[in-house]
């Protein structure tokens, strides 16, 4: 049984972390922080949780999670683990981190995107950015993909890699429910300005474009930039995106088709849809669909792709990423049914 530590279980993210850890059968949850409320039971904080926990949360100990854990969850803000994950780096102690602050690995890139002149280029190498569907966890510091990135990168790795598509001509337009935002107040999530509304943030300027751009780059190193938007509409939670493309001469809609059958057939929590997958197929689950739609007429492949933000776009791939590094079934803990 292995024992893990999560920072930041008053956060979405965090506590669907405590969530799904309730049920996985080889992981105990021992320690959990936050900034505020120390002492305090998580119960108290989260109702829900009445009965099914006694778990008080603590001020954040690094030399108490590496003597007492086997691995820890960074579940905050942007920022945050770039300060409080270098002990575990420096002695190499498992991190599985779904911030933003170790997903690039060009300093200057980073730099620009998130402001940042503090961190050491050698910390950000040392991270492993890894799409759990695609890759396999290895390194001790796991960079979880961003929400975005990951329904977006599932949906154009079929495309990039086998370059069926005019790189050139990738347009994405992606939805997020209001959880993607966090807990902090805003205007920008405020009940009354975002139910029976729809509103664009963020236009291209959102932080999750260079990581995407980053990863496709090492699909294809012929691949250049994207068009990339970003929406926020009235839902609690999910990621919907529309991804386009001028389909290559050399291919042809059964073709794209069916590699995209081939490339994810074995994989756990990609499906490919017949018809066009819809938000509420995959809330509350770890699972990607994804559905595909050719129009002759312009030559334009339309993919859509939809996930759960608070699962597969950050908790349960963090789960599946820790399954992977410490040698589990990826699926372990994982295999939750849509949410009627």
């Amino acid at each position: 049984m292995k024992k893990v530590a999560i920072v930041g279980i008053r956060g979405y993210s965090g506590l669907e972390l405590f969530r799904i850890f309730y049920y996985h059968p080889e992981v105990e949850v021992t320690k959990i922080y936050a900034t505020s409320h120390y002492g305090e039971k998580l119960s108290e904080h989260f109702p829900q949780l009445e009965g099914l926990t006694d778990l008080v949360i603590s001020e954040f100990d690094e030399e108490e999670i590496m003597a007492e854990c086997d691995a820890v969850f960074f579940a905050t803000s942007a920022g945050v683990s770039q300060k409080l994950a270098l002990t575990f780096i420096d002695n190499n102690f498992p991190v599985i981190d779904l911030s933003g602050d170790f997903r690039l690995a060009d300093l200057e890139i980073y730099n620009k995107w998130y402001k940042n002149t503090d961190l050491k280029n050698e910390y950000l190498l040392s991270a492993q950015y890894n799409l759990a569907d695609i890759g396999q966890a290895k390194a001790n510091y796991i960079a979880n993909p961003g929400c975005y990135a990951t329904a977006t990168l599932l949906a154009l790795y079929p495309l990039v890699k086998n370059e069926m598509i005019d790189l050139d001509s990738i347009i994405v337009d992606a939805k997020s429910g209001l959880s993607g935002a966090g807990k902090g107040l805003s205007d920008a999530s405020h009940f009354v300005n975002v139910v029976d509304n729809m509103s664009m943030y963020k236009i291209n300027s959102h932080q999750h474009i260079p990581e995407i751009a980053q990863q496709l780059k090492i699909w294809n190193s012929n691949f250049q930039a994207l068009q990339f938007s970003t929406s926020l509409i009235p839902v609690s939670r999910g990621i919907f995106v529309s991804s386009y493309a001028k389909v290559a001469a050399d291919f042809d809609f059964e073709t794209i088709k069916n590699a995209y059958e081939q490339v994810y057939a074995t994989k756990n929590f990609v499906r490919i849809r017949r018809q066009m997958p819809q938000l509420s197929d995959v809330i509350g689950t770890n699972f990607c669909d994804i559905g595909l739609a050719y129009n002759p007429v312009t030559n334009v492949l339309s993919v859509v792709s939809v996930i759960d933000n608070l699962m597969k776009g950050a908790a349960g791939q963090a789960v599946q990423n820790f399954n992977q590094l410490f040698g589990y079934d990826e699926s372990l803990g994982l295999k939750f049914m849509p949410s009627l």
